[in-house]
């Protein structure tokens, strides 16, 4: 029995070693599991993207124009103004437009993209662009054609650094019309992102808009540089040069007339005209064509009616004269 004792002994102290490697290999699963947890979480709140709003830090330096310290742009802003043409703002609309390289991938060939390629909006809609740039450079959110004596060189301007978010507001003029809207970065527009904007039904498809409508140079991965070269300026000089311009002749001259270029009727014209034009001048200022247009039609159908009025006042009183009683009949 005594020579036991060790061995029961020595196995004991074995058992118990075992159970207590056991307990701390246990507390050390749990201790590496919560280690990966923690950095886990603090991981994914590192690699969220945060997107600085630089719409509550513009400031504005007039004509639509606001700028803040941080790089972002707001061109052509409009919250109130009607264009000409619109009675009231027709409904109002707000979008989000997202912009940078991963929305290029579904388009081969292309750098950088636009979420969306196509907007269509009613006339004299009030529109709210949020733009998202989400790539870590620059890009923009430019809208051209529009009436410049309302918006500066005729632009509506979203710029920002990213990733970040940036918003503006214009109004859309009214009639049908299809609008560019691009990054005007070097190559950026060329790489891809730009979009068309149709106010009502459009007046037709801008070219190479991706996803849209074809490119007018499709790419072309079969030769090299030198091939495609050759194609290029194959096809051009197959193209037929209209007869317009391969008959071009000098304009035909007719006979000189004997009566005179200046005459009365000349001379009174341009006194009215002379007369009129600071009038007009002052009158026309900020108008488009089409808004000139209706208001000389205008004009002339109230001299027609003036016309008219007078003739039938005249009419009437040569008629109750003719209706008189004269004294001693």
């Amino acid at each position: 029995m005594q020579e036991q004792l060790p061995r029961s002994g020595g196995f004991a102290k074995r058992r118990l070693l075992l159970v207590i490697l056991l307990n701390n290999r246990g507390n050390i699963m749990v201790k590496l599991l919560s280690a990966g947890a923690l950095i886990f979480l603090f991981s994914a709140q590192v690699l969220a993207v945060e997107y600085e709003d630089h719409s509550g830090m513009l400031m504005d330096h007039g004509d639509g124009h606001l700028m803040d310290m941080g790089g972002g742009m707001v061109m052509g802003q409009n919250t109130s103004t009607l264009p000409g043409g619109c009675d009231s703002i027709s409904e109002t609309k707000e979008i989000t437009v997202h912009a940078g390289h991963k929305y290029a991938e579904k388009f081969p060939g292309r750098m950088f993209a636009f979420d969306t390629q196509e907007f269509n909006f009613k006339p004299c809609t009030k529109l709210t662009v949020h733009f998202i740039n989400d790539d870590n450079i620059r890009h923009q959110w430019m809208m051209h054609g529009l009436p410049k004596y309302l918006y500066p060189k005729g632009m509506f301007h979203l710029e920002v650094s990213g990733p970040a978010k940036i918003s503006g507001t214009l109004i859309l003029p009214p009639g049908d019309k299809t609008y560019l809207v691009h990054c005007d970065i070097a190559q950026h527009m060329e790489k891809g992102m730009k979009a068309q904007l149709k106010v009502g039904k459009g007046d037709g498809d801008l070219p190479s808009i991706p996803g849209v409508t074809a490119y007018v140079i499709p790419d072309n991965y079969k030769g090299n540089l030198q091939a495609v070269m050759a194609e290029v300026s194959a096809a051009a000089e197959a193209t037929p040069v209209p007869a317009a311009v391969v008959n071009k002749t000098a304009p035909a001259t007719t006979a000189p007339t004997e009566d005179s270029i200046i005459s009365g009727v000349t001379v009174i014209g341009l006194a009215i005209g002379l007369g009129l034009a600071p009038f007009l001048a002052k009158k026309f200022k900020g108008m488009s064509a089409s808004e000139v247009v209706a208001t000389v039609f205008d004009w002339v159908r109230a001299g027609i009616g003036l016309v008219i009025k007078l003739l039938s006042d005249l009419v009437k009183r040569v008629l109750s004269n003719k209706n008189k009683i004269l004294p001693g009949n």
